[in-house]
């Protein structure tokens, strides 16, 4: 026994100032906003999902899912969705930004590194190792907390110098 076809997928019927916010939408510079936009109005008249997919190059699942939102939100859909995060709270907060501050004053090697100097990648794997955050931080989330907490950051230099008293002249002349 063959199963009943399902009805094609259509908008409707539009009131005057749905569509006055989708023909407008006509004219954004938000290239989704403007495809979603065509969807609905094609879908509005009468088009089915395979022929707007075909004449705007998209799927026919991304218009039966703009129809659907359309349908559960009116016109809210046709804008895109933020894609960041919907609350940005710091992983380090006040509290682990103090803990940050003091492993920044203790040594790395107290903590086991090979090395006296801190860098930013160092001080995110100890803050890991440390508990201080749940998973090692890039190192422009490390220096965010440090402007946040007015500290400035300089990379530390290796000094290099020589008891040759022609070391400077040499140095100068190799840069030149």
């Amino acid at each position: 026994m063959m199963g009943a076809m399902k009805a094609p997928l259509f908008v409707g019927l539009l009131s005057e100032a749905d569509r006055q916010r989708l023909e407008s939408g006509l004219r954004s510079r938000n290239a989704v906003e403007l495809r979603r936009c065509q969807i609905l109005l094609a879908s509005a008249d009468g088009h089915r999902p395979a022929q707007i997919a075909a004449h705007l190059g998209c799927s026919a699942q991304a218009v039966r899912n703009t129809i659907r939102a359309f349908r559960t939100t009116s016109t809210e859909c046709i804008r895109p969705k933020r894609a960041g995060p919907k609350s940005a709270v710091a992983v380090l907060d006040d509290f682990k930004c103090e803990r940050l501050r003091a492993i920044v004053h203790e040594r790395p090697r107290a903590f086991g590194k090979a090395t006296s100097l801190w860098t930013l990648r160092l001080l995110a794997e100890v803050c890991c190792e440390q508990g201080v955050t749940p998973h090692a931080l890039s190192v422009e989330s490390i220096r965010r907390a440090f402007k946040r907490m007015g500290v400035s950051w300089k990379r530390a230099k290796r000094w290099i110098t020589s008891p040759d008293p022609r070391y400077a002249l040499k140095k100068s002349s190799e840069t030149d």
